[in-house]
């Protein structure tokens, strides 16, 4: 199989995978060029990036990388002096099990000696008081008396049990509390041949800085020793290896200042984190936690991160944005195919792709780039597909992935967003409130979006404007978001400079058709604007077209987002012609039956949607834009 090419793959069968972390990245060699760096140099990393592009990978590629160093055992020692203060040590691994060991092998020695004296004691203190009962009874003449002597040797055997076990608990109890007293092992690393990496997400306070459990019998004899109830934190479960922390900005302030100092210190000791808690009192020697930090986030991290602990990052480490698409080329394809082919591996229970469905996936990496000429690194969403198409041909029997499985798989893939907008599309269908026939005058089909950037799904939106007699006033309704808002203002705006009519005693009223989910962002301008025009001027518009573009006051249409999703909803409704903004068109990779329009300002716009039948009107209008 030649490298720089895909058609001479005959399944992922052929792909060889590297065993090495580093080398599983796909598409950001910046930041496996930064991970090398670091783990060199044991420098800290914030990665800056959209969620599956793999953060959490190159963070184990770094632990997997660094330099081989010996790894410690945590012990944790009562302290004589201050049963509040226990004392942690480290020591090379493989002897805190050792120590501890031989401690208990200590104690267990001492008891078995004493185990054997209790033992033999209680059986000749029965055997004695047995003899000595027997012997009674046999000096008396009477049968009753005999009986007597009996019961009560009986009843004294009984009672010296009672009391030999009440005495050999005692000592158990006395002995285990001494046990308990002896080194205690808190983190083992005797079997471990590789740095720790440890993933801190989500963890609360005490996970991830260490802690101290609350004793509910702190009295009596009967309390737990302190060094018993500490629990090491994430912070020294990581020492000597990697810390990974994403979504770093939802730890708490107090959280990020507490990294911030076992950071600076290297070293932090372990506390009660609950002031309710009897642990709250215990406070240990500060325990050594020299760790990597890899930090991760999106865009908002950079401003909800404590200004310190990231200048700390940044002063002694490397900050990288991640890359969410590559270009799409024979290299890069070959590296979604290996990517698939990593995926099969990590699975381990699906079959490996056919050529065919490999660049099924190609297709859909591309689509998901949401860029002509891309292929998306969002590799999560997309080892999701692998998956499914996986189990798909598992239960068809196939031996190898096929095409149409990874079609097939597409729909049983689909995110929460689509299936809503699929069920939304079809009740809307039904009920006629999605027209993709005729002609009506003030009614626009719009395109929108639902959900976020990784799960985007188009929506066709239906809008209708009417205008009349009031006070100037522009009115739009259907649950709209701010930045909405602002774009129905806009709108506004244009509508005033193209008309030259006095709109003062008119109000425009502009609604969203059941858009229950609510309506955000300024991709539905050009739709409000053609809307308006068509019921000003009563020109009817075109049923079998769907818009969407941002637009400008001075009337220039703007690109927006998730054109393909929008393209992709307009086809299942049925739209025939989809304007979009010229720019755009490159990002376009549906194919199919629809026809793209591309336009640059709203004039375009109306041109290709409203009716006119005088064209007299238009030039006015474009006059009055000058454009």
């Amino acid at each position: 199989m030649s490298k720089d090419t895909l058609f001479g793959l005959k399944s992922t069968k052929e792909i060889k995978v590297d065993n090495k972390i580093i080398n599983q990245v796909i598409g950001q060699e910046k930041a496996k060029d930064v991970i090398k760096k670091a783990s060199k140099q044991r420098r800290h990393i914030l990665l800056i990036g959209e969620p599956g592009t793999g953060k959490s990978m190159l963070g184990q590629a770094l632990a997997e990388l660094l330099p081989s160093k010996k790894l410690d055992d945590f012990v944790a020692f009562p302290n004589p002096k201050d049963e509040d203060n226990p004392i942690v040590k480290t020591f090379p691994a493989g002897q805190g099990v050792k120590i501890v060991e031989s401690f208990n092998l200590k104690l267990l020695t001492q008891n078995r000696d004493k185990m054997w004296i209790f033992l033999l004691g209680a059986i000749l203190t029965m055997n004695i008081i047995s003899f000595v009962w027997d012997w009674i009874a046999s000096t008396e003449t009477s049968e009753i008396l005999i009986a007597a002597d009996r019961i009560s040797g009986m009843m004294f055997l009984l009672a010296s049990l009672i009391i030999f076990f009440l005495f050999y608990a005692s000592y158990k109890l006395s002995k285990n509390k001494i046990k308990n007293f002896g080194p205690r092992l808190l983190i083992d690393n005797s079997k471990r041949k590789t740095a720790p990496f440890i993933d801190a997400t989500g963890l609360h306070e005490g996970a991830l800085l260490g802690d101290i459990k609350h004793d509910p019998f702190q009295s009596g004899g009967l309390q737990t020793p302190a060094h018993e109830r500490i629990v090491p934190g994430a912070i020294h479960k990581a020492h000597k290896g990697v810390l990974f922390i994403d979504e770093i900005a939802t730890l708490s302030p107090e959280m990020q200042v507490q990294l911030l100092t076992a950071l600076q210190e290297k070293k932090l000791s372990i506390t009660g984190r609950s002031e309710r808690s009897s642990g709250a009192m215990v406070k240990t020697n500060p325990v050594p936690c020299d760790f990597i930090l890899v930090a991760a986030g999106n865009e908002d991290t950079i401003m909800k991160m404590n200004p310190a602990l990231r200048s700390r990052i940044r002063g002694y480490g490397y900050e990288v944005y991640m890359e969410d698409k590559m270009k799409d080329n024979e290299e890069n394809r070959m590296k979604i195919a290996k990517f698939i082919a990593q995926e099969v591996i990590k699975d381990g229970k699906i079959p490996h792709f056919s050529r065919e469905a490999v660049l099924e996936i190609i297709n859909e990496a591309k689509k998901r780039s949401s860029r002509k000429g891309y292929l998306t690194l969002k590799l999560r969403d997309l080892g999701g597909l692998v998956r499914v198409a996986g189990d798909i041909a598992k239960e068809r029997n196939h031996k190898l992935v096929k095409k149409e499985d990874v079609i097939d798989a597409k729909r049983y893939a689909g995110t929460l967003e689509q299936q809503i907008v699929e069920r939304i599309t079809k009740e809307k269908k039904e009920y006629q409130i999605i027209v993709n026939k005729g002609l009506k005058i003030g009614r626009v089909n719009g395109l929108a979006v639902m959900g976020g950037e990784d799960t985007f799904s188009g929506l066709v939106l239906p809008i209708e404007a009417s205008v009349t007699k009031g006070k100037g006033n522009v009115i739009a309704t259907g649950k709209l978001g701010e930045i909405a808002k602002e774009a129905i203002q806009n709108v506004s705006a244009i509508i005033k400079k193209y008309s030259g009519k006095d709109l003062t005693q008119n109000d425009i009223h502009i609604q969203f058709l059941q858009t229950y989910e609510g309506v955000e962002g300024d991709s539905a301008s050009i739709s409000v604007a053609t809307a308006v025009i068509s019921s000003l001027e009563k020109i009817p518009v075109k049923q079998s077209i769907a818009m969407t573009g941002s637009l400008s006051i001075r009337g220039e249409v703007l690109p927006v987002g998730g054109v393909n999703a929008k393209i992709e909803a307009a086809k299942s409704a049925g739209i025939k012609e989809i304007i979009i903004p010229k720019a755009n068109e490159k990002d376009v990779m549906v194919d199919g039956e629809i026809k793209i329009i591309p336009v640059e300002n709203i004039v375009e716009v109306i041109e290709k949607a409203l009716i006119w039948k005088n064209k007299k009107k238009l030039k006015d209008i474009k006059r009055k834009l000058k454009l």
